[in-house]
């Protein structure tokens, strides 16, 4: 169906927004379960045209070898990992670093719309967006710098929280309706396809522990920081029901290899990456995690 249009879309939207508004607000942090697929993405020995949406989660920057310097995309990110496992036979990676719900719809430097990449005869699309229009980077920045001050608080959370509400929260919220509109989009281009909505890997320890200087952010935010994603990632499952698309968990399988972990047990590097990848992002064994999560996903639809 395409986007809607008129004043018929625009309450349709409207009332679209306060659906996904109001399961935002009665939800906990708890996993909602699986929502099974509008579309098969077929079985070994069928032909698989494959798309991949997405930010620099999904492109893998600084992970050799980069092939598209400009959207820092690596051929080692999950997407290229899951096209070689599934044999597919039409590969399209248009995932670009600093890609928002936007960069949809418009040129990103010379990465085209990423729209623009699906066909009627898709037959799998994987999207991981959303974290850029919550704003990882100004987050991070925003906490680190704040941590000096209270090195033992939460001085990034109550400046978040300053206003009487939380900012965070509320930005989430209202990234929902966003995402729904990319979801509709594919599924008005791709019709037949398989869609995949990834979630976002484990950054965090999940207990709540911190690991300053490593991460520099106070010990009381590290908790809180990891609610928000744990939020975010919520928002991502939701909006993938109301959608018919799976959603795929990366968080669960990525608990006990954040960012404070030593190098050697870490897929998500610190500020300062040890590995080649970018600050506060997967390195090639954290892809190749959210590679396995999208594949165990698969077979489990096909049982």
């Amino acid at each position: 169906m395409a986007d809607e249009t008129g004043a018929a879309g625009t309450a349709g939207r409207r009332r679209r927004a306060r659906a996904l508004g109001a399961a935002l607000g009665g939800c906990a942090l708890v996993a909602a379960s699986a929502v099974p697929a509008a579309a098969h993405s077929g079985g070994p020995g069928h032909r698989l045209a494959y798309v991949a949406l997405g930010d620099s989660y999904t492109s893998g920057p600084g992970i050799p070898t980069q092939v598209d310097a400009g959207c820092a995309r690596s051929d080692h990110n999950y997407p290229s990992l899951v096209a070689d496992r599934r044999r597919a036979t039409s590969f399209t990676d248009v995932s670009c670093g600093g890609a928002t719900t936007a960069e949809m719809w418009r040129a990103q430097g010379g990465n085209g719309p990423q729209l623009d990449a699906l066909r009627r005869n898709t037959d799998l699309v994987t999207v991981q967006i959303g974290g850029n229009d919550v704003g990882f980077g100004t987050i991070i920045a925003t906490c680190a710098g704040l941590a000096a001050r209270d090195p033992a608080g939460n001085p990034c959370e109550r400046s978040y929280q300053a206003s009487g509400y939380d900012e965070l929260t509320r930005t989430i919220a209202r990234t929902a309706p966003k995402v729904d509109r990319v979801l509709r989009a594919v599924r008005a281009r791709a019709p037949h396809a398989r869609v995949v909505v990834v979630g976002y890997p484990d950054l965090l320890p999940d207990d709540g522990s911190g690991c300053f200087p490593q991460v520099p952010f106070a010990r009381g935010d590290f908790p809180y920081l990891r609610d928000t994603e744990k939020r975010l990632n919520l928002m991502l499952r939701l909006v993938a029901g109301v959608n018919r698309a799976d959603y795929v968990d990366t968080y669960g399988p990525t608990v006990g290899h954040d960012m404070c972990k030593a190098p050697g047990d870490r897929w998500i590097e610190p500020l300062q990456p040890a590995a080649p990848a970018a600050p506060a992002h997967p390195n090639a064994t954290g892809e190749a995690a959210m590679a396995r999560a999208v594949l165990d996903r698969g077979r489990g639809h096909h049982r």
